[in-house]
């Protein structure tokens, strides 16, 4: 255990090319979205830049986008802090993510061709499989490869784009109940892939409308529990 907390071999290794305060801010908000960094950590910039090898000024930079972002918290005198989540932004994000996923089933059943059922269908083999090795990580990262392709099937860009700006968010909230969602969650995923086979829009958009509720009750179980 590293002293910041974080797991060994959790730290993701910079790639190459392109700006270093990028590369920082995507290694720390992945860190932070896996909860390798825990809501309401304290992040301290030498530690963190020893951990990716860097030095404190990028780090620097990429805390004070995190902040400007919501994802950390920036506490006078005392450094930076993950933000911990309140049951109400919780809330009102799941809530968003909810209509926007809804409408992007019932597109998708009105627009989605053999090959994008295929895809679909592996997608949620994958998520399955992941389930079954209870490999969390992997879950989570087939749980949103499967909704992001539900989106690209709904061909709407707006729509893509609005639902783009809560997804990290949704894997942040999604981490923690992963495993708590099981196999239920991905029964869920075939029926709504049942819905966008029959080109059934109504029922694509009930059952995902029912999926996403029972994400963000799981949720707020979750934060009830830990209380």
């Amino acid at each position: 255990m590293l002293s910041t907390g974080l797991p060994q071999g959790s730290v993701p290794k910079l790639e190459r090319p392109g700006p270093l305060r990028e590369r920082v801010y995507e290694a720390l908000l992945e860190l932070i979205i896996t909860r390798s960094l825990r809501p309401g950590q304290h992040l301290v910039e030498t530690e963190l830049a020893g951990h990716l090898g860097v030095s404190r000024q990028p780090v620097r930079e990429a805390l004070q986008r995190l902040s400007t972002e919501g994802w950390i918290d920036l506490r006078p005198a005392q450094g930076a802090f993950v933000h911990e989540p309140t049951e109400e932004e919780a809330d009102q994000l799941l809530v968003v993510r909810a209509l926007l996923e809804a409408e992007a089933a019932r597109l998708a059943a009105a627009n989605a061709s053999g090959k994008g059922l295929s895809r679909l269908d592996a997608l949620c083999t994958t998520g399955e499989r992941a389930v079954k090795a209870d490999d969390i990580d992997a879950v989570v990262a087939a749980n949103a490869a499967l909704h992001a392709y539900v989106m690209e099937l709904a061909g709407n860009s707006v729509l893509s784009e609005l639902a783009g700006q809560v997804e990290r968010r949704v894997r942040w909230y999604y981490t923690p109940i992963a495993r708590q969602r099981g196999m239920q969650s991905w029964k869920e995923h075939r029926e709504l892939i049942s819905a966008i086979a029959d080109r059934d829009e109504a029922r694509a958009q009930r059952v995902m409308r029912i999926h996403t509720e029972h994400t963000r009750t799981s949720y707020h179980q979750r934060e009830k529990t830990a209380d």
